[in-house]
């Protein structure tokens, strides 16, 4: 109990000594160690990179998951299970719900109906869309979030103690210094005016022999004063050194930020690249639909008709197609933004960027013109295109 009050009591004191020192060095009133412009510099970096890696890390979150409230329930829901020694259950992404909810108003509406059917198509595209974004979460959680949340969480918090403990051991080594000097003179004043009772208010109190001459005692003073500020150096120099090593990996943690942002980047680039062929693969798969709807729209209605002639149709387009002139005025050049496959004779194929001669004639669907191309002709659809003046 005695050791326990007395190491209470200890600590109180070196707690005391630098809250007085920290105090005078802001007034002005005691001096300061200063640390080396390297060692500076290491400070200033070692804090520019934890604010911007925490700013980074934020606006990371709310990308993949913009939502606050969906944020904040998912890492509660994810705090949860890791208590609970469980995996968390997959969450759907809004892509897939919306999926979902199409597919199943098909089924309400009819998937034989063009509605229905083109519902379908798009809840499958929007199921393909959720999956690859629920991938590209995963991807991006393990290869970029959890490296920088582990530096914020680990290395960061690391360094920021031993910063602390260096903070301590300069007020300690300050105010070591301060009591040196405080008794060299204290030492002087006594030698210039001969045998005086030390002013124990200069130094911290001891117990001193009062029949000792004041000179020998201010020597003592000085002796023990000098052997404080040696320790207090050595254990200032020593956690200097610590900080220094640490502070210095930070360009170690820039290297690794670095590989977890090319990896981001690359699964970033892949989710983007998929979800545009998943679009095309659908913009091209709805364009075939929205032809062959536009062209024959009683075909649901009366089957046995056009089970009499299959090909009467196909041949009538065929003719019309091949029977189209260019108006005198009015045609105009265009470049394909996309290939495109010819749903059938009617149709003329396309590739990226070729030029053709489009124009359109009376009747027509608006979402298609005649292209021609050399010798070939055949209806094109408006969106596979940039019309040029």
């Amino acid at each position: 109990m005695d050791f326990s009050v007395k190491k209470l009591a200890s600590d109180a004191g070196v707690f005391f000594s630098r809250a007085v020192q920290f105090t005078q060095e802001n007034l002005g009133q005691a001096e300061k160690t200063e640390l080396d412009a390297h060692f500076e510099n290491l400070l200033a970096r070692a804090d520019c990179t934890k604010n911007w890696t925490e700013k980074i890390f934020r606006q990371t979150e709310y990308l993949l998951q913009p939502n606050p409230i969906d944020h904040t329930g998912a890492r509660i829901e994810e705090f949860l299970y890791e208590k609970l020694d469980r995996k968390a259950p997959s969450r759907p992404t809004n892509a897939e719900l919306l999926g979902h909810y199409m597919l199943e108003a098909a089924k309400d509406f009819g998937p034989g109906t063009p509605y229905g059917s083109t519902l379908i198509k798009v809840g499958e595209c929007q199921q393909r869309l959720g999956g690859a974004e629920r991938e590209f979460l995963q991807t991006s959680a393990i290869s970029f979030l959890t490296p920088l949340r582990n530096f914020l969480e680990g290395d960061w918090r690391t360094i920021s103690k031993e910063r602390r403990l260096l903070e301590n051991r300069r007020l300690d080594l300050d105010a070591c210094k301060a009591r040196l000097k405080k008794a060299k003179a204290a030492e002087a004043k006594a030698a210039c005016e001969g045998e005086a009772v030390p002013d124990f208010q200069e130094t911290r109190p001891r117990n001193y022999v009062l029949s000792a001459s004041a000179s020998a005692l201010w020597s003592e003073e000085v002796d023990k004063a000098e052997h404080e500020l040696r320790v207090a150096q050595t254990e200032f120099d020593r956690q200097a050194e610590v900080t220094r090593l640490l502070l210095e990996g930070i360009s170690s943690t820039h290297v690794n930020h670095l590989r977890c942002l090319h990896e981001f980047v690359e699964a970033q680039t892949a989710y983007y690249n998929q979800c545009h062929r998943v679009m095309m693969e659908l913009h091209k798969e709805l364009g075939r639909f929205s032809s062959n709807f536009g062209r024959n729209p009683s075909a649901s209605a009366d089957p046995d008709a056009s089970a009499e002639s299959p090909t009467a149709a196909l041949e009538t387009d065929v003719l019309q197609i091949e029977e189209v002139q260019p108006p005198a005025s009015g045609t105009r050049k265009a470049k394909v933004l996309y290939d495109y496959d010819a749903a059938d004779t009617s149709e003329m194929s396309l590739l990226a960027d070729e030029l053709i001669t489009v124009y359109t004639v009376p009747g027509m669907d608006s979402d298609w013109l005649i292209g021609e191309r050399g010798n070939q002709k055949g209806k094109v659809p408006v969106t596979y295109l940039e019309l040029l003046s």
